[in-house]
């Protein structure tokens, strides 16, 4: 009885602390191997779909987690703290603005994001760099430009600041009542609430390398922001992939057409839960402008679909806690109605 009966709580127990450390790797591998059960080439076209995701990411990912590995060892996280000190309104419009110019992906930003938490910054100032992120960059600007119009394209930077601006200041108001003292989940950069206090200044030591735990800090560091956004953009790829599959990107943004005030809202609510890359969507969106969608409809399409995409909310969902999650949806969905409401009437005034 003895020898039958022991193994099994270590058993449970294992594949418990497997589960909880683990199960988001688990999840990206029961995903595969369903599909490969089921239907093997979509198996393999998700995986190869997620690698070249991750590939394609690379390069903003490395940059945006060696800037965090790098404040954190050297210490200037606690200069970038200080910077973000001052008038509320200012700081909200410097996080906007800097979220619309950046060239980070949602994804690639996210590092930083997580550190600005974390080393105390104010969550309205990270949150209107959070929302203006992912909706316009540089090359998004000339790409939009070239496809739609730069009429478009500068209606949709205006968009964006103006969103970072709105939800930045929503969550000030907020803050004001004493909501999000602890934004970050536990276990997330300094976690609980050490991540909601300015830190007390400490000095810098530029030269980091030369100070053994210094180097240690900053591996340490770019080790495990590395492993966290590889286990949540591998699942969130995968996710994508299978949204693209069974659910074309045609079809999504065939049900947007139509005049008036239905196709923004619907254009709004659809740009929620489907996805389609930034840059992919341009030409569609086009397209159907040119067979008589509604301007406005496009844009709040492109701006709902930028921010609430699956990779960037998944990110926010995994750093953030639930009431932060849930207000950064909330945001994106006025935002994003208003954005298209708003140059539907510029676009019949004009």
């Amino acid at each position: 009885m003895t020898d039958t009966i022991f193994p099994r709580p270590g058993l449970r127990s294992t594949l418990r602390h497997l589960w909880q450390d683990q199960r988001v790797w688990l999840a990206s591998a029961l995903i595969l191997g369903a599909l490969a059960v089921f239907d093997t080439p979509l198996a393999t076209d998700s995986a190869l779909f997620a690698g070249t995701a991750l590939l394609n990411t690379a390069p903003f990912l490395i940059l945006s987690i060696a800037i965090a590995a790098w404040a954190n060892a050297t210490g200037a996280d606690n200069l970038i703290a200080k910077a973000f000190t001052g008038a509320p309104i200012l700081m909200i419009g410097l996080g906007a603005l800097a979220g619309g110019i950046s060239p980070f992906c949602s994804c690639g930003v996210i590092p930083l994001i997580a550190a600005l938490l974390a080393m105390g910054v104010p969550l309205s100032a990270v949150m209107a760099f959070w929302l203006a992120s992912p909706i316009m960059d540089p090359s998004m600007f000339v790409l939009t430009a070239g496809v739609l119009d730069l009429e478009f394209a500068v209606a949709k930077t205006l968009a964006a600041l103006g969103l970072g601006v709105f939800g930045g200041t929503v969550v000030h108001l907020m803050m004001k009542s004493g909501a999000f003292a602890d934004p970050l989940r536990d276990g997330i950069g300094n976690g609980g609430c050490g991540g909601a206090k300015i830190r007390a200044p400490k000095p810098v030591v530029w030269r980091f390398w030369a100070d053994l735990d210094r180097r240690a800090k900053f591996g340490k560091t770019a080790l495990t922001t590395t492993l966290f956004l590889a286990k949540w953009l591998t699942l969130a790829f995968i996710l994508e992939s299978l949204m693209l599959a069974w659910i074309p990107a045609e079809t999504v943004t065939a049900v947007l057409g139509g005049e008036g005030l239905m196709p923004i809202v619907t254009a709004t609510l659809v740009g929620v839960p489907a996805y389609l890359n930034g840059y992919a969507a341009l030409p569609l969106v086009g397209g159907l402008i040119e067979q008589g969608m509604a301007p406005g409809a496009g844009m709040a399409f492109l701006v709902a679909g930028g921010v609430t995409s699956i990779p960037a909310a998944m990110a926010v969902w995994a750093l953030a806690r639930p009431q932060v999650f849930a207000v950064y949806i909330g945001l994106s969905l006025i935002g994003a109605f208003a954005s298209g409401l708003l140059f539907q009437l510029w676009t019949q005034v004009a």
